[in-house]
């Protein structure tokens, strides 16, 4: 996890008179106070916000001889006041790019190399500028200097009140580009306070701040008030050491970085066991083999062990082909008695993702596959299980989200049984099955089968009954897909996927009781920080299409901007499975973690709306085309739904719709108008899909469970088992993590581009030269004929 962003990596030093104080102006550069605000405000989030900041910015202008002539100072403060109301996230992003693109080739050659000729000999120096703060990091950084002393803006919330903190650097005087323009730029404390017209020189002492980035971390005491006898202390070396884990659900996007990163992390685990199910043609053994080869979830691993790494799989990995949603794990006797003993954790983390999927498809993989895993724990000798969930089985729920399964009511406040509500979705079924036979349907899809427009009119016999069978089979789907999101939406869950891992839940509270289970509930799962490494993410999932949006020239999000958004990154999300896996195999677990950032790291949804569209702007200003040069002036802003409806994409459709009755007598070509009220309904589509996630209920997910765990560590364990999150810097997760990861390996698929390719790394014949079946060595191979199904997790 990244480090305490509270705790700066260079101390700042107790007397000023320890440091070099440099003017940037005049030794370094010709920056002007006018310049960079102007930048600022012609690239705030919003037209208006621009076109009133930049006709403040020419009213003071007018103004600033006369203000510059009576204090100085006072004329600097008016001038930065155009700021107000402006994210520290998007001065940050800017200053950055002013440096960048403005600054950075105009920099002075002589003065650069006398200020690294004295970093270089010792030197703590301080650069001093009346440029912000956000400016001149980047300049410092650039040039090795460890602090600065810079015009800072005062912030609420992350917002800028437009004020300036003191003391205030002010302009140099009229004619200082005379008198102090040569490349020495060091002062002392009483120079540069005669400089900025401040009496004691001492003011300067308390507002050098370091060149890196300062980010603000939330630090909560966690209390156990139910814990009666102090626990001895944790550790997850101890707990897993030598231990056998059975994991299901590897081929998504979860399980193979929790596979990697306890390979890497505990080479001293026994063994994992991988269920992985045949697809046709194509065994277990075989899909896994190609994982290794192709997926760069593996690169780590193959780092450290080269030609070895077959070897070592071989030693901690062993594939058994089976299906979670067929009772025993679709094992044959022997698998299933031999995993029986061995087993001293599952980590069961397959499920279907899908939103809406077919009822039919979510009840088997999402319910019924929980049960048979816990079935099997039933049967085990002494395993525990760890089941992989979701946050959002609250549904409706509002406010604080405790650790807690709710077994008697659902979301919308009816009462709620779980096994009653199993039974009758499985009756849904049967109904809706037997509907699609019915004489009534059959005769509706009989009349589309026959229908002029239809491209196969004109059918009859055989030939009309495969139409009548084929439209059969499509509205059956259709049908189940519809029914389960009604009843889901009548419960007060938002789709049929919260609605069946909420099922599962309750169900494993009420026939699990008793057994060693805990319930995991991650939230949105996005891209890595740090490992398998930094960025990794895989495949369309979550909130990717969504930010894949907001960097086109859609504008307008329909979002509650007090809403936090609960984004945990990946391998955050791992950290948490293993300790809560350590902890159950101890048996100090609790029946429920909740792994999310909106208690412990709130970010809302007008700081995420933002973020994403600054981590697009970096994007596109390194881009050359008049494309990306519009792209990134076209910041995606939080409006109401109302807004949303009448100035966005329902809007839109509404004016193409209108276009299209006018032109439809004339000879015109329609496909344009067409093809532009297809790509209207798919935004409609996906904006409703994601509406229960960012504009109705608020959120927050408390995540003490883990928490503690993480508390209870032995102290040499928590810099490499603990469980942080209070710690991520959204700004650097968002803007150079998140989606340039997504830009990496999701943004191609949407766009139906391929990945970038790259070699299979050949492992077999690498490490043995005789392309041996990974599971052949070794006496505790197990072999099953059973076929199964593994389902993407994310």
């Amino acid at each position: 996890m990244p480090a305490d962003p509270t705790k700066v990596s260079k101390p700042i030093p107790q007397s000023s008179s320890q440091l070099v104080y440099w003017r940037v102006e005049g030794s370094l550069l010709e920056l002007t106070a006018v310049r960079p605000v102007a930048f600022f405000a012609w690239n705030a989030q919003t037209f208006s916000q621009r076109w009133l900041r930049r006709s403040y910015i020419l009213l003071t202008a007018a103004l600033r001889p006369v203000l510059y002539s009576i204090d100085r100072a006072f004329a600097t403060r008016v001038v930065y006041s155009a700021l107000r109301g402006t994210s520290r996230d998007r001065l940050d992003l800017l200053g950055e790019e002013y440096f960048d693109y403005k600054l950075k080739p105009y920099l002075k050659v002589e003065g650069v190399r006398q200020l690294q000729e004295l970093v270089a000999s010792g030197a703590r120096v301080a650069l001093v500028s009346q440029g912000l703060d956000h400016v001149m990091r980047p300049l410092a950084r650039h040039l090795g200097v460890e602090y600065i002393l810079a015009n800072r803006m005062e912030f609420r919330d992350g917002i800028a009140t437009g004020r300036l903190l003191d003391p205030v650097i002010r302009p140099r005087g009229i004619f200082a580009r005379i008198s102090s323009s040569g490349p020495d730029g060091a002062r002392s404390v009483d120079q540069l306070a005669r400089d900025l017209g401040i009496s004691d020189g001492n003011v300067f002492e308390p507002a050098v701040v370091p060149a890196e980035r300062t980010t603000y971390a939330m630090r909560r005491p966690v209390l156990d008030f139910d814990r009666k006898v102090p626990a001895a202390p944790f550790s997850v070396r101890s707990a897993l050491n030598g231990k056998h884990v059975l994991l299901i659900g590897v081929t998504g996007f979860i399980g193979k970085v929790w596979l990697v990163n306890t390979l890497m992390d505990l080479p001293e685990i026994g063994r994992i066991y991988l269920l992985i199910r045949r697809q046709k043609s194509n065994p277990a053994q075989k899909r896994f083999e190609k994982l290794i080869e192709e997926s760069p979830v593996f690169d780590p691993l193959y780092e450290r062990y080269g030609e070895r790494l077959l070897e070592f799989i071989r030693e901690k990995v062993q594939v058994v082909e089976g299906d979670v949603t067929q009772p025993g794990l679709g094992l044959d006797a022997q698998a299933f008695a031999e995993l029986r003993a061995q087993l001293d954790v599952v980590v069961n983390s397959s499920g279907l993702t899908d939103f809406n999927p077919d009822l039919r498809d979510a009840l088997i993989t999402n319910v019924d596959a929980s049960l048979n895993v816990l079935e099997f724990i039933r049967e085990s000798d002494h395993a525990g299980l760890l089941h992989l969930s979701t946050c959002y089985v609250a549904g409706a729920r509002e406010g604080r989200i405790a650790e807690a399964v709710h077994v008697s009511d659902a979301p919308s406040g009816a009462s709620f049984d779980a096994e009653r509500e199993w039974q009758s979705l499985y009756r849904l079924v049967e109904e809706t099955n037997a509907r699609a036979e019915s004489a009534e349907v059959t005769e509706e899809l009989r009349r589309q089968a026959m229908a002029k427009e239809h491209a196969a009119k004109d059918l009859h016999g055989p030939a009309l009954e495969n139409q009548i069978r084929k439209n059969r089979t499509r509205w059956l789907r259709q049908e189940m897909t519809e029914v389960g999101k009604r009843r889901a939406v009548e419960l007060g869950w938002p789709n049929t996927y919260t609605l069946t891992k909420a099922l599962a839940e309750s169900l494993l509270a009420t026939r699990g009781a008793g057994l060693p289970i805990a319930i995991v509930r991650p939230a949105i799962v996005e891209s890595s920080t740090l490992q398998p490494f930094r960025g990794w993410n895989e495949g369309i999932n979550t909130s990717a299409a969504l930010s894949y949006l907001l960097g086109t020239f859609f504008r307008q999000l329909p979002t509650n901007e007090r809403k936090r958004l609960d984004v945990i990154p990946v391998d955050a999300v791992c950290r948490g499975m293993t300790l809560i896996a350590a902890a159950v195999i101890e048996r100090r677990h609790d029946l429920v973690y909740q792994l999310a950032t909106s208690v412990t790291n709130p970010c809302d949804m007008r700081r995420s709306i933002e973020l994403t569209s600054l981590a697009h702007r970096k994007h596109y200003r390194a881009q050359e085309g008049m494309e990306y040069w519009l792209r990134l002036r076209f910041d995606a802003i939080p409006v109401s739904k109302e807004r949303y409806n009448r100035m966005s994409a329902p809007a839109q459709r509404a004016i193409i719709r209108t276009i299209q009755a006018i032109a439809s007598p004339l000879p015109l070509k329609k496909a344009p108008l067409a093809r532009t009220d297809r790509n209207l309904e798919k935004v409609e589509k996906l904006i409703e899909l994601f509406e229960p996630f960012i504009l109705q209920n608020e959120h927050d997910f408390v995540a003490d469970n883990v928490e503690k765990l993480s508390y209870a560590l032995a102290p040499e364990e928590r810099a490499e088992f603990g469980y942080d999150t209070a710690s991520l810097d959204w700004w650097e997760y968002w803007i150079n993590i998140h989606i340039p990861a997504l830009r990496k390996w999701t943004y191609p698929l949407i766009e139906g581009r391929p990945l970038e390719s790259r070699p299979p790394r050949n492992l077999q014949s690498a490490a043995t030269g005789d392309g041996r079946n990974m599971n052949a060595a070794g006496p505790d191979a197990i072999k099953t004929g059973a076929t199964g199904a593994t389902w993407r997790y994310s």
